[in-house]
């Protein structure tokens, strides 16, 4: 149909309590594969306007999980992760952070993301 753009499935999984955190990253570590996620706040529009372009980016990482936390809807979360400012996007593997990266800057955010997908194909196609 004319005018109606088709709506594409999001990659991005958006956690709304620590059960759903706890389960996504116990099945990320389980299966031994990393995880980017966007600590975000709805008051916050530096990282409001990162939305689109963390979508865009979990489009272009098929090997990784991309997770979304409002640090207000799941408070736990934020504090578990020492989750100072938003926006906030951490590197996880195993569990464990690997890198965090505080600002709305796609550049350096794409940089790093790009850095942590390569290690990790690497670390892969070596196994």
């Amino acid at each position: 149909m004319a005018g109606h753009a088709k709506a594409k499935k999001s990659r991005v999984v958006r956690i709304d309590s620590e059960e759903s955190w706890d389960f996504f990253i116990k099945q990320a570590t389980d299966k031994d594969c990393p995880v980017v996620v966007h600590f975000t706040a709805s008051w916050c529009k530096p990282s409001v306007a990162m939305n689109p372009f963390f979508e865009e980016i979990a489009m272009s990482y098929k090997d990784l999980v991309f997770l979304c936390v409002d640090v207000d809807e799941v408070k736990g979360v934020g504090a578990k992760m020492k989750i100072k400012a938003m926006p906030t996007f951490s590197l996880m593997r195993g569990g464990a952070e690997v890198d965090k990266l505080v600002g709305a800057n796609p550049g350096e955010t794409r940089k790093r993301v790009g850095g942590f997908a390569h290690t990790i194909r690497r670390c892969k196609s070596a196994a």
